[in-house]
């Protein structure tokens, strides 16, 4: 199938970006890696009337982190950037568990970690990675920049708070008080396909106490998931092997999954608190990274 007629228009500048997505409004999308917007425009579920490619725009392929250890990463960071990143193997133990497991080497070469928040998909892994590590999205309009916390950003399936005339130009990631710890795992049918089920686990710790907790769930809800009281259970405590039983029950509940043919809605919250359970045990095990 074809996608419908559309204008495509390929600015320089975030400036001339913006003024084109105020003048098309609500029948305007913006192309970054194009790996969710294409596929949906050629089988007719998007068929915005102007696209605006952004790739032309200088300076927002960034991951970097400033000195007070602010993570960036910019609109146009690829997935695969991140996957091969020194930085986050280093410092952000979260993010590196997850990058090798978006999508397929092929979607990871040309989609964006920005691009993939904006998507809003229930079953995307970025949005939970993000979301467990307290982070934001900065969003830039005609009245300049504003940033969005995460537990905001995503209004619903497939929808965020960004204005027509706005775009996602970063996501940040705030500093850690204290040294991280922290995985993602992933069950998919085969390789580069969407999450049965996805956790993200990620821990600021002092010594062996916890000092914050950021859990959230992927494709177990109508939208991403955090798992605030999993979350409460582990802050000022040490991981032991009650704490670790606490989390992971109370993810388990903060779980919504539907029963379909990927599985029934009992065994994606078993699998919830068994991810959970593996990525904390194994928190409990191995040292921290320390924050950069």
């Amino acid at each position: 199938m074809y996608p419908s007629r559309f204008r495509y228009e390929a600015p320089h500048t975030v400036a001339e970006a913006i003024r084109l997505l105020a003048a098309g409004g609500d029948n305007a999308k913006v192309l970054a890696g194009g790996q969710s917007l294409v596929p949906l425009m050629k089988l007719r579920f998007a068929a915005p009337e102007l696209v605006v490619d952004i790739n032309n725009l200088p300076g927002l392929s960034y991951h970097r982190a400033d000195p007070d250890g602010t993570l960036r990463i910019g609109a146009l960071c690829r997935h695969a950037d991140l996957e091969r990143s020194a930085l986050l193997a280093g410092t952000q133990p979260t993010m590196a568990a997850a990058a090798p497991l978006i999508a397929d080497p092929i979607v990871r070469n040309r989609g964006t970690l920005v691009g993939s928040l904006c998507h809003a998909d229930p079953q995307g892994d970025w949005a939970s990675v993000v979301l467990s590590l307290g982070g934001s999205v900065v969003a830039e309009g005609p009245d300049g920049r504003r940033s969005i916390p995460m537990t905001d950003f995503v209004t619903g399936p497939f929808q965020n708070l960004l204005a027509p005339d706005e775009i996602a130009v970063e996501a940040v990631i705030p500093a850690a008080q204290g040294e991280r710890r922290g995985g993602y795992l992933k069950l998919e049918r085969r390789v580069g396909d969407f999450a049965t089920v996805g956790v993200a686990v990620s821990l600021e710790t002092a010594g062996e106490v916890v000092r914050r907790a950021g859990i959230a769930l992927t494709g177990v809800g109508a939208s991403t998931i955090a798992a605030s009281a999993a979350a409460a259970a582990l802050t000022g405590h040490s991981l032991t092997a009650e704490s670790i039983a606490a989390a992971a029950s109370a993810a388990a509940e903060a779980a919504r999954p539907r029963t379909d043919h990927r599985g029934s809605a009992e065994y994606k919250r078993h699998m919830v608190a068994t991810f959970v359970e593996r990525i904390l045990t194994r928190c409990s095990a191995e040292p921290a990274e320390r924050a950069a």
